[in-house]
């Protein structure tokens, strides 16, 4: 005879099961819509491309070695080296902000927050857009400094170079810099500082031996969180650095959505990005926990 369950251990069936219930539509949203497509764009990466049906047997690793070529590989190492400039100058501009959002009374500090995020409310595509208009030969700066202040003779020429497109990348993902790095330095006890000062620290020495390593964590998601989409950036160098800026993004949206599609190649260079992000989490993953621990 089959023993009765005891209320404990019909409880746990009970939470198990909810828990379950709970986590299959994540898990099955996960599967249809990131996992299958992934599977997908890896195969396609290894098929021969084809005019007729896009991507065709045999497989090949030709979509690979095509990477390592000097195009491609200067096309690979400007698109991190933009995104690592990108994550430093967001660095530089979002710390000094978050601390000052942190150090405000709370009335105030919920102000600024809501002036950081009110950004998102907008589409990217406009924000981009905005900022053409702003670089532009015509647009409102030089406009204000040819036409009004007559400080100038000629337009600045802005648009279509490396400094529009990190402007348009900084104005982009500034916020994920400051959010993460803002919650670090309000958990911070500033009375960590104090002490620093009793014994003998200046404000510069205080800041980079107590305040920055306790913070360090923040910097570091801020960081990931800046240079993952910057890498794979499409929309930015697209309007803002034209044919003279091209990235990464902008050959996968090339390979794939050209007149000459290829999506082969694009898939296998979707999978040299996805390496590259691979290796940035990891990193965080092994450092973001230390981070707190530097001196």
């Amino acid at each position: 005879m089959a023993a009765t369950p005891t209320p404990i251990a019909y409880n746990i069936r009970r939470q198990r099961l909810q828990v379950r219930l709970l986590v299959w539509p994540a898990a099955i949203w996960l599967i249809l819509f990131f996992i299958l497509p992934l599977i997908i764009v890896f195969l396609y990466s290894f098929l021969t491309s084809s005019a007729l049906y896009q991507a065709a047997a045999p497989f090949t690793l030709e979509n690979y070695q095509r990477l390592f070529g000097p195009t491609y590989t200067t096309i690979m190492l400007r698109s991190v080296g933009t995104a690592i400039v990108a994550t430093l100058l967001c660095v530089i501009v979002g710390y000094p902000m978050a601390f000052f959002i942190a150090t405000r009374p709370k009335a105030t500090r919920n102000l600024f927050l809501l002036l950081v995020i009110v950004p998102f409310w907008t589409n990217f595509l406009v924000r981009t857009y905005s900022i053409a208009f702003l670089l532009g030969d015509t647009g409102l700066i030089n406009t204000i400094l040819v036409d009004y202040l007559h400080i100038l003779s000629e337009p600045i020429h802005m648009m279509y170079t490396s400094f529009s497109v990190y402007v348009g990348l900084i104005y982009g993902y500034l916020p994920f810099m400051v959010l993460p790095i803002y919650t670090a330095i309000e958990r911070f006890n500033f009375r960590l500082v104090e002490a620093a000062h009793d014994l003998g620290a200046n404000d510069l020495r205080a800041f980079v031996r107590v305040m920055l390593p306790v913070t360090f964590p923040g910097v570091l998601a801020g960081c990931i969180l800046v240079f993952i989409p910057a890498l794979g950036a499409y929309i930015t160098p697209d309007l803002l650095g034209g044919a003279k800026f091209l990235m990464v993004g902008n050959q996968i949206a090339g390979a794939v959505l050209g007149t000459s599609t290829d999506k082969p190649f694009g898939s296998a260079l979707s999978i040299g990005m996805m390496v590259i992000v691979v290796v940035a989490l990891l990193v965080y993953y092994r450092f973001g926990d230390r981070g707190a621990g530097i001196v």
